[in-house]
């Protein structure tokens, strides 16, 4: 029998052109994310790597089309792989031949374009380079940054009487171009930098569009580093200018101007919607793992700020490993009631407990599961276990002791509590589960350490005031983190989870400005939310400009609230 020859990969892959859209990751369309998770080779620039990176498998390869720093007129080639180890290869001649050259060997390959592609010349080429070598390709569309950025500015194109929306781009507008949109009372919507903004206003009111024609200015759009300026043709130089708008090094920071007179460019203070949020452009610390701050940073980045996880402790195996292994022996055999998890962390001890043994979650069969909040909850689900008891109210060891039954001889066949724990855990849960009537066998399932010091760039920003606030969600995070990084600088917000952190701080020479109403990380979050509100309206009602914590007067006294 001869043997079985295998087909050879295609020569060519295949090619999706995709839109990243302005810059905000949440505007990638449901099509763009099922193309980044399949994707061999991701295309871009740097910026928009950035933005679509997250959602690309593991392991793909980035090739980066721009050099960083950039080396006029030599094309460069970067590729990093998913451990990002960065490695050379030779320079290709444009972009066109990093996508044909990506896509050989059978390889998916994703082009990822800022805006839209149907808006990108260079896209263009690169789907007729595909076409006529045969590549097979698609376009995904995305938002265009003349059409997203206005929505996150806050000034509508439309109104009701449905004005015309003309779209010039600045750099490549011929004089016809000007004139024809200065001739008009259409808005126009001008893709242009921010050192070229004033010359552009200069050109509309050259080709007949009157100088006191709002007009808005909007650099960084939907990400929360956009700032919009409202001016008229005749003032934006001068409203730079007062705004110490520095100009950019090459010269290419893009922006998006609004001119009309129904642009809503007056309305804007009423429409800002992304602006306006209450922490937008804060940094803040969360002193947590990613796996852990996860959906507390979601819930922060709803609020506009930006969240910087710096882990300030690390998990470790229990030291004797004999009295865990004891445990998940006895609750295979049927010698627990209850099993109590008290943390994400007691999940993922148990779990991977489990997985050296070849277990899974159908061990725990007839056995009852309680969870202290919301958190270990989802982590069990995640595990393939839905609790039987969740606290009904405070999320703690306490909250769990007043829904927990007391042990009934009648009902309870066994009268034992299996309780996977960390090594510096109080004793609240083992003392109130005993005066319930049950045995506990308390564990230790993992240790906890002190995690190792950040990057000195992290260090340096937090004792520096680069950091607009930082949340405490226990004494050892405010302990951990002026240990291994040092004591935030006096202009930081300090948020704490409750009484017992906020003295902690105080202890180590901080003043608490913001405290949770409940012990809870997201009415941490929401408290912290709340007082970045009143600091806005603040601000606003004194006339005042609105500036995060960070950009205060070194030195500034601060004042104390507690919510």
């Amino acid at each position: 029998m001869s043997p079985t020859t295998l087909p050879a990969p295609p020569e060519h892959g295949h090619v999706t052109f995709l839109g990243a859209g302005p810059g905000d990751p949440g505007l990638l369309t449901l099509r763009a994310v099922e193309a980044l998770a399949n994707a061999d080779v991701l295309v871009a620039e740097h910026e928009v790597l950035d933005v679509v990176r997250t959602h690309a498998r593991q392991g793909v390869a980035e090739v980066h089309t721009d050099a960083d720093p950039p080396v006029p007129g030599t094309p460069q080639l970067t590729v990093v792989d998913g451990a990002s180890t960065t490695v050379g290869v030779p320079a290709m001649r444009d972009a066109t031949h990093l996508v044909m050259e990506a896509a050989r060997g059978g390889r998916r390959v994703v082009r990822a374009v800022s805006g839209d592609p149907g808006l990108d010349a260079y896209a263009a080429e690169e789907m007729l380079a595909c076409a006529s070598a045969g590549v097979p390709f698609e376009v995904v569309p995305g938002i265009a940054a003349a059409v997203g950025v206005p929505a996150y500015a806050g000034v509508p194109l439309r109104d009701a009487e449905g004005t015309d929306v003309r779209f010039v781009d600045a750099r490549t507008a011929s004089d016809r171009c000007w004139t024809e949109v200065g001739a008009s009372d259409a808005t126009a919507v001008v893709s242009t930098t921010l050192d070229s903004v004033a010359a552009a206003a200069g050109e509309l009111v050259s080709a007949g569009r009157k100088p006191d024609t709002p007009l808005t200015v909007t650099v960084a759009g939907t990400t929360t580093r956009q700032r919009t300026w409202t001016a008229t043709l005749g003032t934006i130089a001068q409203t730079l200018k007062q705004a110490k708008v520095l100009p950019s090094p090459d010269g290419s920071r893009p922006v998006i101007a609004v001119v009309g007179e129904r642009s809503a460019a007056a309305q804007r203070d009423r429409l800002a919607w992304f602006e306006s949020k209450p922490l937008f452009g804060w940094k803040v610390l969360v002193p947590r793992t990613k796996e852990q701050a996860a959906s507390l940073s979601d819930q922060l980045r709803s609020y506009g700020a930006v969240p910087h996880e710096v882990p300030t402790i690390a998990v470790e195996p229990p030291r004797t490993p004999q009295q865990m292994e004891r445990a998940v022996k006895g609750l295979v055999t049927g010698r627990y009631e209850w099993i109590a998890f008290t943390s994400v962390n007691a999940v993922k001890a148990v779990r991977e407990k489990f997985e050296e043994y070849g277990l899974d979650a159908r061990a725990f069969a007839g056995i009852k599961v309680a969870a202290v909040g919301e958190q270990t909850a989802n982590a069990l689900v995640a595990f393939g276990v839905k609790p039987d008891l969740v606290p009904s109210g405070e999320q703690s060891a306490a909250g769990l002791l007043e829904d927990w039954p007391p042990y009934d001889p009648v009902f309870d066949p066994i009268d034992r509590v299996f309780l996977p724990r960390a090594d510096i855990a109080t004793e609240t849960l083992v003392a109130g589960l005993v005066d319930l009537g049950w045995e506990v066998d308390d564990v230790t399932a993992y240790r906890t350490v002190r995690a190792s010091p950040p990057p000195a760039e992290t260090r340096e920003a937090i004792k520096g005031g680069g950091f607009d606030a930082v949340l405490f969600t226990s004494s050892s995070t405010v302990r951990n983190l002026v240990g291994i990084a040092g004591k935030p600088h006096n202009v930081t917000v300090i948020a704490c989870i409750g009484p017992a952190t906020a003295k902690t701080a105080e202890e180590h020479g901080l003043r608490v400005d913001v405290m949770a109403p409940e012990p809870s990380v997201h009415k941490l979050a929401e408290a912290l939310a709340d007082f970045g509100m009143r600091r806005r309206m603040a601000a606003l009602d004194a006339g005042d400009p609105v500036t995060r914590p960070s950009e205060r007067r070194p030195g500034a006294r601060r004042r104390r609230s507690t919510t």
